[in-house]
């Protein structure tokens, strides 16, 4: 039996959802269910994630209870282009190709939302900014594209417990999702995205190293950014 099969026949056995390949033969399937306010579970180019209509109230909600987590910790969203970021945040102030160079890839850029964002006003109460990610994965990419929409993101896992980087890392919350996409080990380390805010002009703060700081500094130095010290280094001060 291959490899696609055994995870079908194991999905089928499950008695509330299905755990199904991450391929592109399923993202239909996907597309359909964020379209429905349902919350899926999708591999990254880092981590597994739980993922949902951005613009849906009840479904943002949803993954807070799965989750466990605090209304007031923020979450991400992904969408499926670099050039969609203009429907749901200000960028207009960034060096032209500075976004088209950090993504696709394993960055979340934090932006300011502005008056004109499609994002529904639940999502991230109280925050005029919003961490956007376009993940090099084309299969969580595709959904994105296909729902028309942005996705909510954030980690498989309860809050506070360690991030997912295999399916079986959260199996105790798989009942909660309408698919599992299984798109096997991933091989980040656990390390998540580099997080970076760009909300200022001209400069940048890294919020969380993540597993492409490198790369990340370099080209924001090769767009001649200014970096704000960290948060990390201001608790070290």
């Amino acid at each position: 039996m291959d490899l696609d099969s055994r995870r079908i026949k194991l999905g089928l056995q499950m008695k509330n959802n299905v755990v199904l390949p991450a391929t592109e033969a399923y993202v239909d399937e996907a597309i359909k269910a964020i379209k429905e306010g349902k919350v899926i579970a999708v591999p990254t180019d880092t981590l597994y994630g739980f993922a949902c209509d951005a613009c849906s109230t009840g479904a943002v909600n949803r993954i807070y209870e799965i989750k466990g987590r605090k209304q007031a910790s923020p979450l991400a969203i992904c969408v499926g282009d670099v050039s969609d970021i203009e429907r749901f945040a200000v960028a207009d102030h960034l060096p032209h190709g500075l976004l088209d160079n950090l993504l696709p890839g394993p960055v979340t850029v934090v932006l300011r939302r502005g008056e004109s964002s499609l994002l529904e006003k639940a999502l991230n109460p109280g925050l005029d900014s919003i961490g956007i990610r376009v993940p090099d994965s084309s299969f969580i990419r595709g959904i994105a594209c296909g729902s028309r929409s942005a996705l909510a993101l954030t980690s498989a896992n309860l809050s506070g417990q360690s991030s997912s980087v295999c399916i079986r890392d959260f199996e105790d919350l798989w009942e909660h999702c309408a698919y599992v996409y299984d798109g096997g080990l991933l091989p980040s380390g656990r390390a998540g995205s580099t997080v970076v805010d760009l909300t200022a002009q001209g400069k940048y703060q890294i919020l969380r190293p993540g597993s492409a700081l490198k790369e990340t500094i370099d080209i924001l130095h090769r767009y001649s950014l200014e970096e704000i010290q960290s948060l990390l280094e201001k608790a070290g001060a």
